[in-house]
This record gives structure tokens, C-alpha cells and sequence, in this order.
């Protein structure tokens, strides 16, 4: 329900009128069940009418005569002013999460530095929130002193530009929006400073998008904290570009633009995540270690010194946008898992093609590689499909009906004597038996204690509103909770 009818004509005559007794009547216009409970709206509404009648008595618009203060009309405003006030002492609290994405088109490459726009487009398959995810804690209070972040349990700089970036167009679109609907005052804390917790439940950047989920989580709760709606794709692509594919489930692409100011590079839904149940996917966790050269220098690199980046953001990956959407579309599983793995080999091509050359992939994720398509030779057929993103750890794509044996292939071929039984997280799996010509014909020597875990997850939703309070990362003074 909007604001009250009275609303703009209220605000419109009390703000221009000169003559007290014309205000005087407007405000009698307002109907005597107003103050019986309502909606937030209306209460935003009769609040700023209280604003400008509060101000207007201030500076001597009423004359005493009036009596005003003992009317049951300034009684009930008095009233709703005193809640607006008890209220803006406690914590405006929101915590979301948003789940991690990984393109099986590559995005490599910026045209803009500063507002991250890519070189080519992408496409991404999001990861289902059960197994991987960002959780982030927003709280808005006129206590707090200054904007403060803490990540993973460390207090880290907010001033960082990326952040900045964030904060500050969510809080235009917060400002804009107040003004378009005439709010006289800070019902969304615009003046107030924030602090935000934030942790993930997966190693934080080793190549499994960790920035991606950490911005789409910080913008979607950003903005349920400042009542910002519509597109906010653009926004998190400011904090990292991939992030803009992280507001989003399923299978997501983002579209490269041609704009200079970047309105038209935006994320945007090819399929939902119910799309293609059948489809399953493992995250092959080779290191948890920070990687030694980040994705921004990275690419920044790449731009400047590789002949071939520029050769696959012309000259290949249009077509292949085209061939994966349809591929997604139709659920072809080969002509998806030969385009993902053939694009992730030449992402990494690109990166040892960069001068000097970046190395991503271990002798590990090499081993892998290998292990696929042995497994898909022995068939016959594409069963299972790779992709490495900036990091050794590998993404397998494959069908519900092979699932259980290739991983019982990866658990023959890198076998576990240190997690044990915690080798596999996520959904479960059943066992499989492997046939000795499919062990002879990979005919690879064992890799013990090479990959740290398996996590077993499918494709899920985009950011969503966590109800449960108790599940805030921050406590009622705003700061982390021990448990972090």
C-alpha cells in the first residue's frame, strides 16, 4: 500500500504556505483512524507530515490562541514522534547470502579498469547455496561512528575504492528514492554509518569466485537496508566484475556492452536453476592457498602483453556465447562440455601466453584433465566436462547418471588417507563400482592426499533474505559476534 492520498497535497501546502490557519486546515484533512496500526509506508508518510508541522510551529507559524498543544490531533503526533525517535536508536539489521558462480565462458580482460567493464561477454553456472556461499550482515545505527567491515573474522578497509564503489552508488539510488517519493526525513539511515560482517564457507581466493559471491552478497544486502530495488547487477559488478553473475540463479550470463559509462553491461538470466535438475557438479578443492598472482593484476597483464586475449574476445568468444546459450537452452550436455572445457583450456592458454607467463594450473589440475578425458575416451562419449577458473582447484560438470562412478574414479585416481570420511561434503553420493578395463584404460599411477575435498553440490538461486535473526553475524551493539 502507498503513501496516503493526503500525503502530497499535505507536504505541498505546508511546505509553501504562509498563512498558519491554511496548514491548520490541511492537517484536519487527515482521517481520525490514521492512528490506529499501519502499514510502514503510511507511517513514513504521516511522519513527514509531523516533520514539517513540527517545524512550522518552531519558528512561530501558530499563534498561542490556537491552543494547539491541547488538541487530541497534536497529543497522537506527538505521540508517533516520540516512536519515530525510540526507534532510531536501535540497529536497522539485515544478513543475506549469495551463492558462488563459475563461467564455463571465461570473463578475462577490462575495457575499463574503473568500472570493470569486460573485454567479451560470459556465462556462469550458479552453485547451489547449500554447499557454497557468502553470508553478510548489514547494520545501520546513529551510534555508529565511522563505516566499518569485517571479513572472515578480520576487521579489513572499508576505504578500499571497490567497496567504496558500492556503498556509495547503493546509497545515491537510497538518496534518489527518497526525494523521488518526497520523505522529508532519513527513514532508510542515509545519514547513519553501517557496519558489515561478512564470512564465507569456502577458501577464500584460491580460484573458487570468492569475490564474486562476497560483492553480490554485499550489494543485495546493502540494498534491502537502504529500500533500493530494481536492476542491481551493475552494482556488483563495480565491487567484482564476475559479482554481477552472483545476483542471479541458474545459468547466467553477463553481456559485455558497447556504452562507455557501462549501462549496458549487465547480468542477466538465461535459465533458472530448475532448469536442468539433472545436471550435477563437483568442486575438486587441489589448494585452499591464496594464489599467488590475483585475478585483477591478472588480467591487467593479459590486456597489455597477449596477442591471444584480444584473438579470443573477437575472434571466438561471440560464436561460443551463442553455441553455450543454446546449448544451456536445449540441455545438450556435449556441446556444453566440450565448449567448457575447450574455453577453460584457452583461458589458461591466455594466461601462459600473457608476458610473463601466469600459472594457475598445478600438476594436479593437470592430472585431472588428464583423468577426464580418459574417462570420456573409455566411453566413447563427452560423459564429464572440466573448467579451472584463476586457481588449481577444478569444476566438474557431468549427469546424474555418471555421477557416483566418476567420483569413484577421482577417489581411485587422488585417494584421501587424511580426511577420511570427510573427503566428500555436500550432497550425497552413492557407491559405485568401477570395472578394472575402466582403471586400465585411464591407467594413471595414484595421486594420495592430492586433493584436499570433494564438494558435491548442483546449480541454485541467487541472493536471498536469511529470516532468522539469530542467524545475524552482528550483534545488537554492531559488532562481530565471537563466534566468528
Amino acid at each position: 500500500m502507498g503513501l496516503p492520498r493526503f500525503h502530497t497535497s499535505v507536504v505541498r501546502c505546508a511546505s509553501l504556505a504562509v498563512d498558519h490557519w491554511l496548514v491548520f486546515d490541511w492537517f484536519k484533512l487527515i482521517p481520525h483512524d490514521c492512528y490506529k496500526p499501519i502499514t510502514n509506508d503510511q507511517r513514513r508518510g504521516y511522519m513527514l507530515v509531523l516533520a514539517t508541522f513540527v517545524d512550522l510551529y518552531n519558528i512561530g507559524y501558530f499563534v498561542s490562541t490556537t491552543n494547539i498543544k491541547d488538541t487530541r490531533l497534536w497529543y497522537n503526533f506527538k505521540q508517533l514522534w516520540s516512536n519515530r525517535t525510540m526507534s532510531d536508536d536501535k540497529s536497522n539489521m539485515v544478513t543475506c547470502t549469495a551463492p558462488v558462480n563459475i563461467a564455463v565462458i571465461k570473463y578475462w580482460g577490462k575495457r575499463n579498469e574503473e568500472l570493470i567493464l569486460p573485454i567479451n561477454s560470459s556465462l556462469s553456472v550458479t552453485l547451489h547455496q547449500d554447499q557454497l556461499k557468502t553470508t553478510t550482515t548489514v547494520a545501520t545505527n546513529r551510534s555508529f561512528e565511522e563505516d566499518r567491515i569485517w571479513l572472515n573474522g578480520k576487521e579489513e578497509d572499508i576505504s578500499h575504492p571497490r567497496l567504496q564503489s558500492c556503498l556509495r552508488e547503493i546509497r545515491r539510488l537510497a538518496r534518489k528514492r527518497r526525494n523521488d517519493t518526497h520523505q522529508s526525513f532519513d527513514v532508510a539511515g542515509l545519514s547513519q554509518k553501517v557496519h558489515i560482517c561478512s564470512i564465507n564457507n569456502f577458501p577464500t581466493a584460491a580460484g573458487l569466485a570468492s569475490s564474486a559471491a562476497g560483492f553480490a552478497c554485499l550489494v543485495y544486502t546493502l540494498a534491502r537496508v537502504f529500500g533500493v530495488e530494481g536492476e542491481l547487477s551493475a552494482i556488483a559488478r563495480q565491487g567484482s566484475g564476475s559479482a554481477c553473475r552472483s545476483m542471479y540463479g541458474g545459468f547466467v550470463q553477463w553481456i559485455q556492452g558497447e556504452r562507455d559509462d557501462g549501462k549496458d553491461s549487465l547480468a542477466q538470466q538465461v535459465e533458472p536453476e530448475s532448469h536442468w535438475p539433472e545436471l550435477r557438479i563437483l568442486v575438486l578443492v587441489v589448494s585452499a592457498d591464496r594464489k599467488p598472482i590475483g585475478s585483477t593484476s591478472g588480467m591487467q597483464t593479459s590486456v597489455k602483453t597477449s596477442a591471444l586475449l584480444k584473438h579470443r574476445a573477437e575472434g571466438v568468444v561471440p560464436k561460443r556465447m551463442g553455441d553455450m546459450i543454446e546449448a544451456v537452452c536445449q540441455k545438450d550436455f556435449t556441446t556444453f562440455a566440450e565448449l567448457t572445457m575447450k574455453d577453460s583450456n584457452q583461458f589458461h592458454a591466455t594466461c601462459l601466453d600473457t608476458y610473463p607467463p601466469i600459472f594457475y594450473l598445478n600438476s594436479v589440475s593437470q592430472q585431472i584433465i588428464n583423468v577426464v578425458h580418459r574417462y570420456n575416451r573409455h566411453y566413447g562419449e563427452t560423459r564429464v566436462a572440466y573448467t579451472f577458473d584463476a586457481g588449481p582447484n577444478a569444476v566438474i560438470f557431468t549427469l546424474e547418471q555418471h555421477f557416483s562412478e566418476f567420483v569413484q574414479v577421482v577417489q581411485h585416481f587422488f585417494p584421501s588417507e587424511i580426511n577420511g570420511g570427510k573427503f566428500i561434503k555436500g550432497l550425497p553420493v552413492d557407491d559405485a563400482n568401477l570395472s578394472e578395463g575402466l582403471k586400465q584404460d585411464i591407467g594413471l599411477e595414484p595421486m594420495p592426499d592430492r586433493i584436499s575435498y570433494i564438494i558435491s553440490t548442483k546449480a541454485g538461486p541467487g541472493p536471498c533474505v536469511v529470516e532468522d535473526h539469530s542467524q545475524h553475524l552482528l550483534g545488537s551493539d554492531g559488532m562481530p559476534k565471537k563466534i566468528l
